[in-house]
């Protein structure tokens, strides 16, 4: 289908045949062809500045969703809702430190911590308008397939809307804090034999026949949401662009919603050049970076085998729209291995930043481009922290051990006493 008279402030349109659906159409995959959906808006009626104008007023003042660091951008996100679901989320910080210079190579890296929203990762950006549009449609209940972000935050934004959730994990392979949120806000969360790909292959499936709505990545208002995490650290930076923007990819939904707020945002004259974007893939889970070396001839799946479990994708949802990314911004795609993740995640952690370990992919990935001299030492570059480091508590005591910075052993009195005066003496 496409609209025969003036298209609404708002529709969904097919990335694979151009099919043209509204706004309120729920289905997760275009009818004709099945291929992944998007949102497509007509520009604001402002000037570049005007615009501006508008996202700076409402970071001032707190209109619409108040403190929002998604609703904020409304105009670009989600014109048309009414009653928005908002904790608030967004407003994460750019991040400086000086040991993450020294170990990356750069002059200035800046990190964007989305660990810092209400659930913990950047899962909530994309969520409050899921679930405004779930709550917009009269959805009966609410489900995706999830590592563990995307369930808690699915969970608790579904419980704020009074909204039924159903999310499916991959049993034995989810964080324990993520499986705490997920059970402490409510959802029904079962635990499915096999891996992030076959829980999504049975959400789709049962999304299809049970008339639940489907809030995966594959969900184009989830990427709306998500879009936000650029637009934000571009005002941040006064939308001076960096040189680089790095991200964890996994089922490369922010890759995909990057790639699509990057366009935009050169679209309507926000940014007069397009950042580079480096997608970080776990060597054990990098079918997209296996694409990247032959320029996508061929799409790649792959068994993920990764501790880094928010990024253990071996057949990502959002591989076209994630190549489109990569093409737009003439980015890059690497793979680290859990080794060089850990590591990078070590200095984050020391540095009193933290973070889990997907999250570190991105850093990880950073080192290893400015190692090759693919990313210069001058050049500015803004990685992406997803997650917060209770995400996966486990993971950061192992790191912990791993660095040879301490042991879980119990000490006597005065064996304490001896080891604090050797530490102050090594000091």
């Amino acid at each position: 289908m496409k609209f025969r008279t003036d298209r609404p402030p708002t529709w969904q349109a097919c990335g694979e045949c151009g099919n043209e659906l509204p706004v309120n159409d729920a289905r997760a995959r275009c009818p004709v062809c099945g291929g992944l959906l998007e949102l497509q808006h007509r520009p604001p009626d402002l000037t570049r500045d005007q615009l501006i104008e508008r996202f700076n007023t409402r970071q001032r003042r707190g209109l619409d969703a108040p403190a929002s660091g998604v609703w904020r951008f409304r105009d670009v996100v989600l014109p048309g809702a009414e009653r928005v679901i908002s904790h608030p989320e967004g407003n994460t910080p750019l991040l400086h430190r000086e040991a993450l210079d020294r170990y990356t190579g750069l002059s200035r890296l800046l990190l964007k911590h989305e660990g810092h929203n209400p659930t913990g990762s950047f899962k909530d950006r994309g969520m409050t308008v899921g679930v405004t549009q779930a709550v917009r449609l009269g959805a009966a209940a609410v489900a995706c397939a999830s590592t563990g972000n995307t369930s808690a935050s699915l969970a608790a934004y579904a419980a704020q809307a009074g909204v039924p959730a159903l999310v499916l994990v991959p049993a034995g392979n989810v964080a324990l804090g993520k499986l705490a949120q997920s059970l402490a806000y409510g959802a029904r969360t079962l635990l499915v034999r096999g891996d992030f790909d076959a829980c999504l292959r049975l959400v789709e499936e049962a999304s299809a026949k049970l008339g639940v709505y489907l809030l995966n990545s594959i969900n184009p208002f989830r990427l709306e949401g998500q879009k936000t995490i650029v637009l934000e650290l571009l005002q941040q930076l006064g939308w001076e662009a960096p040189d680089w923007i790095a991200l964890p990819a996994g089922n490369l939904g922010n890759t995909a919603a990057f790639g699509k707020a990057l366009r935009e945002a050169h679209g309507l004259g926000l940014i007069d050049r397009v950042p580079r974007l480096l997608a970080v893939q776990a060597a054990g889970a990098a079918p997209f970076a296996a694409g990247f070396s032959d320029d996508f001839a061929t799409r790649r799946r792959v068994r993920a085998e990764t501790a880094a479990t928010a990024i253990r994708i071996g057949d990502p949802a959002s591989w076209d729209r994630a190549v489109d990314a990569i093409r737009f911004s003439n980015g890059y795609v690497a793979a680290v291995s859990d080794a060089e993740i850990f590591a990078a995640k070590r200095v984050i952690d020391s540095c009193g930043v933290g973070c889990e370990p997907a999250s570190a992919a991105s850093v990880a990935g950073v080192r290893v481009l400015a190692e090759r001299g693919i990313i210069g030492a001058g050049e500015r570059v803004v990685a992406v922290l997803t997650g917060h480091l209770l995400k996966d508590p486990d993971a950061a005591l192992a790191a912990r051990v791993a660095g040879g910075l301490g042991s879980e052993e119990s000490l006597t009195r005065d064996e304490a006493l001896a080891h604090l005066g050797r530490v102050l003496a090594g000091s």
